[in-house]
């Protein structure tokens, strides 16, 4: 969950993406859940009854994500990623190796918001101690950086 206020980077795309999200959802979405939620009243005594309780639970899910999706809409700020780049910048898919781990034993994170996270990629926030310590770096560059668990190296082994 993010904070009030939170400023999210995010690219044009996911803008766009989010938008269209938003519009789908407080239209057609709402339109969908009500007639569920109507067509289940229907059924009979609400205490008992499952559909009814499904639906308004997938209803609180959907308007979950209408303020999470507004929240990013409302404080957002733009950024451009470029794809040749061959340093640690926002929206880039950085493979690290830890320190001590086989080359072919690698993370992939994806260093941007949890919006435009690709598939298959873990996500580092920018903001984050290792999104901040891998931003600006580059192949071959070690980083150190605090964990939980006290103080991790990664070497970045790769960008795209």
């Amino acid at each position: 969950m993010t904070l009030a206020g939170e400023i999210h980077r995010i690219t044009k795309e996911t803008l766009d993406k989010l938008r269209d999200e938003y519009r789908h959802l407080t239209t057609v979405g709402r339109t969908e859940i009500a007639r569920v939620i109507e067509a289940a009243r229907l059924l009979g005594d609400l205490s008992e009854n499952g559909d009814y309780h499904a639906a308004k639970d997938e209803q609180g899910k959907m308007e979950a994500r209408i303020r999470q999706i507004d929240q990013v809409l409302r404080n957002h700020e733009l950024v451009e990623r470029d794809a040749n780049a061959l340093v640690v910048q926002h929206a880039t898919i950085v493979r690290v190796v830890y320190d001590g781990d086989p080359e072919d034993d690698f993370q992939e994170y994806f260093i941007g918001s949890i919006e435009e996270k690709p598939d298959g990629v873990m996500v580092a926030s920018p903001t984050s101690p290792l999104g901040t310590a891998l931003l600006g770096h580059v192949v071959g560059d070690e980083v150190d950086y605090e964990a939980p668990s006290g103080t991790l190296r990664v070497r970045i082994t790769g960008l795209r």
